[in-house]
């Protein structure tokens, strides 16, 4: 497989538009605005193309494509009528699906492990909570960013499960929205950003284990202490408050109820999860262009890629969430291509048939040369050679020098 020209069938049918508008290097106005409002149209509900998103493994015309008119008469569409209105937007009904799909399989299966504790259950129940994790985190950034998945009516609930779904996801309470809504859309992987990459080496494996491990160990004190420092005693309050709390019940569960129990349900899906957060912001923020590094454009990537979009809620378009960090999982590749000319012309980087894991493998692999087989060329890139591609992308992932502290009078 050619990464430079392969085009996976499992894409979503708004990435392969995105793919087409790219490859065929379709550079009319006319025409991208046409494709932007294409897209834009099948996320209004009340457009003749409006297409909800039922499920992440299928697209809603493959459903009623393949599936027998009973189901689809009788349990398809009764189900997606009903979601509807339980959800914050219609496009979002996969939102439902999964809030069903995690209270119906991983919370019994927590709460049986705590009542009746065996090694085999232990074990495929944290691999369920793999296999979930990633899709939930990437719903769980759509919560924190819009204020809820569910339409207002069932604000109590939309509250609340989260304090009971995290922690079985790897996520310690409130941390995530402190840390990524309050801090790093904030910094912007700045200099003052927690979690930069600025100070590293992108590719040096000696520079990621640093970066993973001061995350995991430090981000419990740096966090609290980064928000007393900007004078925000309360964030600081809270986000102390609320690990520190997720990390007492961890250790009361282990030590007074049940420490197999808590290893599988709590302990490992933390540890699993804090790596895989580093991993993946490695991987968004690696390539920072040192003429601009501050700029959005030049400091995160965009990927049209299977597991960043079609399973991740389009987490792929990261350029476009630091952008708008408001916008719409779903509006993410409309907005795309309205501005594709301008992504062009600020030298921001595609990929395609990688995602952030993948990526960040490469880089501590030193594979720039793979890494340009999956740029998809924009604006001057299209007129480099594939070392030249290679190069430029090396060139984004040396670290910055440490501004040096300001000397007192």
């Amino acid at each position: 497989m050619d990464p430079s020209t392969y085009t996976d069938p499992q894409l979503t049918l708004q990435d392969k538009l995105v793919i087409k508008s790219l490859v065929d290097d379709l550079d009319s106005d006319g025409h991208d605005e046409e494709l932007s409002q294409k897209l834009f149209d099948m996320n209004n509900g009340s457009h003749a193309d409006f297409d909800p998103t039922i499920f992440q493994f299928w697209d809603t015309a493959e459903l009623r494509e393949k599936l027998p008119a009973p189901i689809q008469r009788y349990v398809l569409q009764p189900y997606l009528n009903w979601a509807r209105g339980v959800v914050r937007f219609p496009t979002d009904v996969v939102m439902l699906t999964h809030l069903i799909l995690y209270f119906t399989t991983i919370v019994p299966s927590a709460i049986y492990l705590f009542y009746h504790f065996s090694w085999v259950h232990g074990v495929l129940h944290w691999v369920m909570q793999l296999w979930y994790c990633g899709a939930f985190t990437l719903m769980k950034h759509q919560h924190i960013h819009m204020n809820g998945v569910l339409a207002p009516q069932y604000w109590l609930f939309d509250t609340l499960f989260p304090y009971l779904l995290d922690p079985l996801h790897g996520h310690t309470w409130n941390s995530y929205y402190y840390h990524h809504i309050k801090h790093h859309h904030v910094e912007g992987n700045g200099a003052e950003d927690l979690s930069t990459t600025m100070f590293y080496d992108r590719d040096s494996g000696v520079d990621f284990a640093c970066y993973v491990g001061r995350f995991i160990f430090f981000i419990w004190l740096e966090l609290p202490l980064y928000f007393w420092r900007k004078g925000q005693v309360a964030n600081a309050c809270k986000a102390a408050f609320w690990e520190l709390g997720d990390y007492l019940a961890i250790y009361l569960l282990y030590n007074y109820v049940n420490p197999r129990a808590t290893l599988f349900t709590l302990i490992l899906p933390l540890t699993v999860m804090r790596c895989g957060l580093m991993v993946g912001n490695w991987g968004q923020h690696a390539f920072v262009d040192p003429s601009d590094p501050n700029s959005d454009w030049l400091s995160s990537i965009t990927l049209v890629d299977v597991p960043s979009n079609r399973f991740s809620f389009n987490d792929g378009y990261h350029t476009s969430h630091h952008l708008n960090p408001r916008r719409h999982w779903r509006d993410h590749p409309a907005a795309f291509v309205k501005q594709k000319t301008r992504y062009a012309e600020e030298r921001a980087l595609v990929f395609r048939n990688v995602d952030y894991i993948f990526i960040t493998v490469n880089l501590l692999r030193k594979n720039y040369l793979h890494l340009a087989k999956c740029l998809i060329p924009i604006g001057d890139q299209v007129n480099m050679t594939l070392d030249e591609r290679a190069e430029m992308l090396r060139t984004r992932t040396r670290r910055f020098k440490r501004p040096e502290a300001k000397k007192q009078a």
